[in-house]
């Protein structure tokens, strides 16, 4: 009997390990390379791989799922330097129904922090991007990741989630204002020019924010950001004496290790006459140095502070949140039957055939016996046979496809095929 391929997940976020073990997580964007890696694991064979801020996944078919998700674990875990035991207790795998479920409320901001933020749709769609860049998925994933994009647009329309939805970056802007009241007249310094800053600059902006600065290794980007903000841009080696300057610093960097340190700080803040300094570190791995809190008057949230800084609309989310619930459950259960479907098309097209390899074997072996037959005797045979195979095969097969055997509450494929020897290679 052809071998069943799992559909599987195996992955850390921000439920089931904080920063400090994400952060030792923290891949490239570009990931194609390491997408080949994942395929070349014994047993994988098809992958796609999502990393964010948030969360780090791999998204993986194989027959063997025990196996080839420790082989994936350890990949996965391979250079963080942390035990096999807290792998497998900061990591979470999901297998068949459970995977499928798992990505449509991932695509679908269900299983966000904030739920209901857009990003985390983009970011999916750029990893399958990826993926069939590189050829590292085929029919399973590509009509799952195409199912779930769909299932996040009807939930987009169906339900009013993303409009009461806040994002990261929404939720450091309303953390700012916890901290300073109005924010009309203060000056934000942005380190990092990719979309979690911009989103960040333009939540700001609307709060009424004096000047908005850009510090970026790629003067170019700082300056196309800051000309948005009709801001200012500056280099990232400029950062520290911006501070002296800047009320609030938002930090979403892609840099390998801390850009901002305590003993930067501290001179700064006295010459800033230790007025309040406000500091967001939303970048994974982290970008500002922890033990800046000890300073007086300097303020600094990571990205799980965030989970707990504002419940907007909260009673109105988990009303919409359910009813997204439910069209998750309804598209899985429709995926299910199309992937149950599969299972039993390759025993449709095998009896088909044998049953049609039999009846040809007999009509070369009948035929040339019958040499006073007409042509159209000869068809009228041929159309009679061919007749007599389709009935006999139409029970069997309106069987296979019935609803009892695409829900698994049928006899087992593989008896099936022994009572019609399938396998046993031959008419």
């Amino acid at each position: 009997m052809p071998s069943v391929d799992h559909i599987m997940v195996l992955g850390v976020n921000h439920k089931v390990a904080p920063v400090e073990v994400r952060e030792k997580l923290a891949f490239p964007q570009s990931c194609g390379s390491v997408l080949l890696e994942i395929l070349d694991i014994d047993g994988c064979r098809e992958c796609c791989f999502l990393s964010t801020c948030n969360r780090v996944e791999v998204y993986f078919t194989t027959p063997t799922p025990d196996t080839t998700a420790d082989k994936v674990r350890r990949f996965l875990f391979s250079e963080s330097g942390l035990s096999d035991a807290d792998a497998r207790r900061y990591s979470y795998l999901h297998q068949d129904r459970e995977a499928i479920v798992h990505l449509f409320r991932v695509a679908s901001s269900l299983d966000s922090m904030i739920v209901g933020e857009p990003q985390i749709l983009g970011q999916l769609k750029a990893a399958f991007r990826g993926a069939t860049e590189s050829k590292t998925t085929g029919q399973l994933l590509n009509r799952l990741f195409d199912k779930s994009f769909s299932v996040a647009k009807r939930i987009r329309t169906e339900t009013n989630i993303g409009g009461s939805a806040v994002s990261i970056s929404y939720a450091a802007v309303q953390l700012a204002k916890k901290i300073f009241g109005d924010l009309r007249g203060k000056t934000v310094l942005l380190a990092g020019a990719g979309e979690m800053a911009e989103l960040a600059a333009e939540h700001l902006v609307t709060q009424g924010i004096h000047e908005v600065v850009v510090a970026n290794r790629t003067i170019e980007r700082a300056v196309k950001l800051a000309k948005r903000f009709n801001g200012r841009a500056v280099a990232l080696t400029e950062l520290v004496e911006q501070l002296e300057y800047a009320d609030i610093l938002i930090s979403s960097t892609g840099a390998p290790d801390l850009i901002l340190r305590k003993k930067d700080v501290k001179p700064i803040m006295r010459r800033r006459m230790n007025s309040p300094l406000f500091l967001i570190d939303i970048a994974v791995p982290r970008d500002l140095d922890p033990k800046l809190n000890d300073l007086d008057n300097v303020y600094l949230y990571d990205i799980d502070n965030l989970k707990d800084v504002v419940e907007v609309n909260k009673a109105e989310r988990e009303k919409e949140a359910a009813k997204a619930e439910r069209i998750v459950a309804e598209e899985t259960i429709k995926f299910l039957h199309w992937l149950d479907s599969m299972a039993v098309a390759p025993t449709i097209r095998d009896l088909q055939k044998k049953a049609h390899a039999i009846r040809q074997a007999e009509l070369e072996r009948t035929l040339p016996r019958l040499q006073n037959l007409s042509t159209k005797e000869r068809k009228a045979v041929e159309a009679m046979t061919n007749a007599l195979v389709s009935k006999l095969l139409a029970a069997p097969i309106q069987y296979l496809k019935s609803d009892e055997m695409l829900q698994g509450k049928g006899a087992p494929l593989d008896a099936i095929r022994k009572v019609f020897g399938l396998d046993e290679g031959g008419g």
